[in-house]
């Protein structure tokens, strides 16, 4: 185990008010008893950490106290209690880098050219100190306070790893769009990986949308480990030739040839900035970063349910044949099961059905149904109701959709009933965003039998819980029923 603190955490410190929740912690405010100062507590039930879980944690704890920076979020302690663990960081309060950005009323490239200089010279600090970030994203780049012109910090080093004297391959893991192409071909790789990480970061900067964006997972990837991205006009017409070149040389596919993070922050572009970065505010890059927040923060919170779900229960989880849009979520390899080719199309057909519902297909989700098909729902007040009249009348009424929407099916179960029979059990996750760029999402238990007709699976019977909100009586999200 890391060094821990001996006394007990509540014997130094007062816990306030929630600030957070992630898959398996809790962040909460803490006031230190003698200073009153005050700090975040990251607090993890390590009883339910798998032996792999403890030894991410542990490394976690080991990097964090190598590192004090002013623009890295700084662990001050560590406790241990029974199976509860308290990790002491700074209090930052000024919330994510970008949503500060979105906000302010006059940005340009000289503000993006003084972003990027902090984040670099948090990566060179981690780098002289032999620690590979692996994830930095937007997520993980905070602001210090409210203040203007407070630090940028470097946040969530769950991921980091301590550098070897060579390359060497330490796993697939990062966050999909942010991957440089040797972690995508599985090679060895070291420190350019988190140059290559704050190349697609300066890229969103000053343009407010990232280089590589493909609703298929895998041809994203295949442009990323192609390194083909662009600067398409008219957006990047008004961006200098200088800051384009300094994203080329971060963004180098060959590893070997890409910039360091020192040599980075000696481009003129960032060393001169007055000079060489743009003053004129950037407007449409503001309106632009606006809806990439709100997608990548639906994508986040379906990571964080989709984790919690996973841990809680045996179900496995499948990809639907729809292609699904590459999630901003942080990924590590893992073994995954084997599944029978039975199971994976019934949840194939089951997430046809939930696209049909999404896009208020009322014509392709009778197709998934039988006419008889019957149901318990919240609507019909616990009575059985037969026939699809029912469903039609709820597709009629749809509510008008938000700015923007999603519904993902998390952890599947498949039960196989004979040769022509199964039934799936899963949660229905809906994500909105709405004009003012706050998410929302519901999670709602469901079930479906499904019946085999001439070769093809159609629905006979559902289920949904009330246990969830009503999806139906809401005014920012749909319902199928």
């Amino acid at each position: 185990m890391s060094e821990v603190d001996s006394k007990p955490f509540s014997s130094k410190y007062d816990i306030k008010e929630e600030l957070g929740k992630g898959a398996f912690s809790i962040v909460k405010k803490a006031v230190q008893k003698d200073t009153k100062d005050e700090f975040a507590v990251k607090i993890i039930n390590t009883r339910k950490l798998t032996s792999r879980d403890v030894q991410k944690l542990e490394r976690e704890v080991r990097v964090c106290r190598l590192l004090k920076h002013e623009n890295i979020v700084q662990l001050h302690q560590v406790f241990q209690e029974h199976d509860v663990r308290y990790m002491v960081f700074d209090l930052i309060t000024g919330g994510e880098l970008f949503d500060d950005i979105v906000a302010r009323e006059f940005y340009s490239e000289k503000d993006a050219s003084h972003c990027i200089q902090q984040i670099l010279e948090s990566v060179q600090y981690c780098h002289e100190n032999r620690i590979i970030h692996r994830d930095i994203k937007p997520e993980n780049l905070l602001l210090a306070s409210r203040t203007p012109g407070a630090n940028v910090k470097l946040a969530d080093f769950g991921l980091a790893v301590e550098a070897m004297d060579a390359r060497h391959y330490y796993g697939f893991a990062g966050t999909p769009g942010y991957l440089s192409p040797e972690v995508l071909r599985k090679e060895p790789y070291s420190y350019p990986v988190d140059t290559w990480a704050c190349g697609v970061v300066l890229y969103i900067l000053l343009v407010g949308y990232p280089p590589f964006w493909d609703d298929n997972q895998a041809k994203m990837f295949e442009q990323i480990k192609k390194g083909r991205f662009d600067y398409p006009a008219p957006e990047w017409d008004t961006v200098t030739s200088s800051a384009k070149d300094l994203i080329n040389k971060m963004m180098t596919g060959d590893q070997l040839k890409r910039i360091t993070a020192n040599e980075a922050l000696q481009h003129p572009w960032i060393k001169n900035r007055d000079k060489e970065a743009s003053k004129v505010h950037r407007q449409e890059t503001i309106t632009v970063l606006r809806k990439f927040n709100a997608r990548r923060k639906l994508k986040a919170a379906a990571h964080t349910v989709f984790l919690v779900t996973k841990r809680s229960s045996t179900f496995f989880s499948s990809r639907a044949n729809k292609p699904t849009t590459p999630a901003e979520v942080t990924v590590q390899e893992e073994d995954s099961g084997s599944h029978t080719a039975e199971e994976k199309e019934i949840v194939q057909v089951t997430q046809r059905l939930i696209n049909s519902i999404a896009d208020k297909d009322y014509k392709e989700y009778s197709k998934l149904c039988t006419e008889d098909m019957t149901c318990f729902e919240p609507e019909a007040c616990a009575q059985l109701v037969t026939g699809m009249e029912f469903h039609k009348f709820y597709f009629d009424h749809l509510p008008a959709s938000p700015s923007a929407i999603q519904q993902s099916m998390i952890t599947p179960k498949v039960q196989m009933l004979g040769d022509s029979g199964a039934y799936c059990a899963y949660i229905r996750l809906i994500q909105t965003v709405n004009k003012e760029g706050v998410a929302h999402s519901v999670s709602i238990p469901e079930t479906r039998i499904w019946q085999k007709f001439g070769g093809d699976w159609k629905c006979v019977h559902s289920h949904r819980s009330a246990g969830g909100a009503n999806p139906a009586r809401s005014p920012d999200t749909p319902s199928d029923q």
